[in-house]
């Protein structure tokens, strides 16, 4: 006996129902689309069409069959769409540039080749990303299947704080200070010095002994070009600082400029590192220049230096240029109220 279109649409949606279930679906089943057929008969629709445009009209069986199980039909529902959307986009932002500036140190200090070194960054960033995101989404489907309680409920308290678009009056003065301070520190190094020498090394003392020098960090060698143009990139920045608060926010221009300026400092103090010419020979010879510490040290020390350069930098301007995706929001924001 050939089986019917309604046979068949039955069988297709109890087939995945556990078995308790299946006799109660199938008789439920078998007598709604009976009626719906008779329903469409009775108005004068061919019995092989009403039943074709029963079934239509039910839909797909498996999805039928997950509402009859109440078996979700998504990978991660709302329950915790956006806890798990909030966790993937700070793993995003953190674990893969980690990851990156340990592969990154790690080649240098084996001496890598410059392309093995971005080859092995390039895979590191990639195969993280996916990792990062595979596993984080296989952890919340599983909630979501489990329908476990992360204990996390939204309140008052979580609301975020308004971001700061750096155009406040204690932004301005936080930056005009650190750039002093920075600005004094240099200036200092290079006529008194910051470091204490004794005969065994670094001296944290305070006091001045007869065999004890007080040495430049920097290399004396810098004045006065180096160490002025690091006082006019700074001077720079203080004018930025400024601009930002007499214009109530950062624009593209003024970020623009800022990343001009962190670009020019980042290259130039790389050069110095790569060249050896930024930190004073003396200095160096007295503090890794001793029988007891390896000459790999100080390249290592150099390798950190760089990267600490550039990540400055880099935060420096990926930070501009956020201030100002907030400065246009807040504008927009004022507008359409």
């Amino acid at each position: 006996m050939t089986a019917t279109l309604a046979d068949r649409y039955v069988a297709a949606t109890i087939r995945t129902l556990p078995p308790g279930l299946q006799a109660e679906v199938r008789d439920e089943l078998d007598a709604s689309i009976a009626d719906a057929v008779a329903a469409r008969v009775a108005q004068g629709e061919p019995a092989a069409d009403a039943e074709r445009a029963v079934l239509t009209d039910l839909g797909d069986p498996d999805v039928l069959a997950a509402g009859y199980a109440d078996r979700p039909l998504h990978l991660i529902g709302p329950k915790y769409y956006l806890m798990w959307w909030r966790l993937l986009k700070l793993l995003l932002a953190i674990v893969p540039a980690c990851a990156a500036v340990g592969v990154a140190i790690a080649g240098m200090v084996a001496d890598d080749p410059v392309g093995t070194i971005i080859g092995e960054v390039v895979v590191v960033i990639i195969s993280t990303i996916v990792h990062v995101a595979f596993w984080t989404t296989v952890v919340f489907a599983v909630l979501e299947r489990t329908g476990a309680d992360t204990g996390m409920r939204w309140s008052v308290d979580s609301l975020p704080e308004p971001q700061e678009s750096g155009a406040s009056r204690s932004d301005l003065i936080g930056s005009l200070v650190v750039l002093g301070i920075f600005a004094a520190v240099l200036l200092w190094d290079r006529f008194i010095g910051l470091v204490l020498i004794g005969d065994s090394g670094v001296d944290v003392g305070v006091g001045l002994g007869a065999q004890t020098a007080v040495l430049s960090v920097l290399d004396p060698q810098l004045w006065p070009w180096w160490i002025g143009a690091a006082l006019v990139i700074i001077g720079v920045e203080a004018a930025i600082a400024i601009a930002v608060f007499v214009r109530r926010g950062w624009t593209p221009v003024l970020a623009v400029v800022n990343t001009v300026t962190a670009v020019v400092f980042a290259a130039a103090a790389l050069y110095l590192v790569v060249a050896g010419r930024l930190l004073n020979p003396a200095f160096v010879d007295a503090t890794l220049g001793r029988d007891d510490v390896p000459d790999e040290v100080g390249r290592i020390l150099a390798i950190i230096l760089a990267v600490v350069i550039v990540g400055v930098a880099t935060w420096d301007i990926i930070d501009s240029w956020l201030k100002v995706r907030r400065a246009r929001g807040a504008g927009t924001s004022r507008i359409a109220g």
